[in-house]
């Protein structure tokens, strides 16, 4: 496979200044939780949270700061914030190359937001042969994709790889640059509306598990805060059951849709894309196991990728950066 470099790292420790900050006023931790979210269904959740004051009645005082997420992942590595919504593969990137963190909530797995968009007359992985495709390599699309060859028995080889910043990949298949792109929502839905007769050729519902969608947490804020983060575990499984419950829909769509500025009926498509895990569905997740059906064997096969195209030189320890524990007393303490 042809790869075009140009240093995916570039983003690492450049700090971009961070957005609209939400302040949970009330908390009992004396200084508030510095959480980093970013345009992504499973985490711009957090916003019912926010908006109910959920956390000020669990007596946590939290800051959450809306980043564009490389952003949000650039102020985690520098110290800014103590914790950021990342996935699962790019913690271990932001980990080897910038600070480790330990996840302690899984929010949810991607169901179709991620995709590979091919145009017009790209019917499937297979129409890529001698092509080109824009994507930000070493990034959870890249990962997506390769699978995507990899499910299909597809050699590569052939098809040229463009390092593209994820939000230019719409511009870059509109300008004919390439013959697919591969995007997370909302810059994959952009990507269809703004080229016409474009469609998904593959998407994350084909291979559930490969993306998970955490909250990653700075261990030393973690040991130092650990009874205020288990409020913020509680919290989001409140937020779970709200968004779970079919007559709260209209009312979780204005909310999110509200976060990013589009209309709750443009916002529904992406919150189908992303499968909200029920306490119940996330507990064998947190299991460890070899495959996608455990975040364990899923970060595996996420560090073999960072190793492989030298995102990073050496595998990395991936279970010390998970750490089930919160999530497992908050719901043991929910079934009593």
């Amino acid at each position: 496979m042809k790869i075009q470099k140009s240093g995916i790292l570039r983003h690492l420790l450049a700090l971009v200044a961070a957005g609209v900050v939400t302040t949970a006023p009330g908390g009992l931790n004396a200084e508030p939780l510095k959480i980093a979210y970013s345009d992504w269904p499973g985490w711009v959740a957090w916003e019912i949270g926010i908006k109910k004051d959920w956390f000020k009645e669990e007596g946590v005082e939290v800051e959450f700061a809306w980043y564009d997420y490389v952003a949000s992942m650039d102020a985690y590595a520098a110290g800014q914030i103590d914790a950021v919504s990342m996935t699962n593969g790019d913690a271990l990137v932001t980990g080897a190359t910038g600070k480790p963190s330990v996840g302690i909530l899984i929010n949810d797995y991607s169901n179709g937001n991620d995709m590979v968009v091919g145009k017009p007359g790209v019917e499937s992985l297979k129409d890529l042969a001698g092509k080109k495709i824009g994507l930000e390599e070493g990034f959870v699309t890249h990962l997506l994709f390769l699978k995507g060859l990899e499910m299909n028995k597809i050699d590569g080889s052939s098809i040229t790889i463009v390092n593209t910043p994820t939000n230019e990949t719409p511009q870059v298949l509109s300008s004919g640059a390439v013959d697919a792109i591969a995007a997370w929502q909302p810059n994959s839905g952009e990507a269809l509306k703004l080229v016409s007769g474009s469609k998904p050729i593959f998407t994350s519902a084909d291979a559930p598990g490969l993306i998970y969608d955490v909250l990653y947490v700075d261990p030393e804020s973690l040991e130092k805060n650990r009874d205020a983060w288990k409020k913020v575990v509680k919290v989001w499984y409140k937020i779970v059951a709200f968004l779970k419950d079919e007559d709260n829909l209209d009312e979780a769509l204005e909310i999110l849709a509200s976060r990013v500025s589009i209309s709750p009926e443009e916002y529904e498509p992406f919150l189908a894309g992303t499968y909200i895990l029920t306490p119940e569905e996330v507990k064998p997740i947190w299991e460890k196991a070899d495959g996608l059906g455990s975040i364990y064997g899923s970060s595996v096969i996420s560090d073999e990728f960072n190793v492989k195209y030298e995102v990073y030189e050496k595998p990395l320890d991936t279970e010390k950066y998970l750490d089930p524990s919160l999530t497992l007393e908050v719901l043991a303490e929910m079934e009593k």
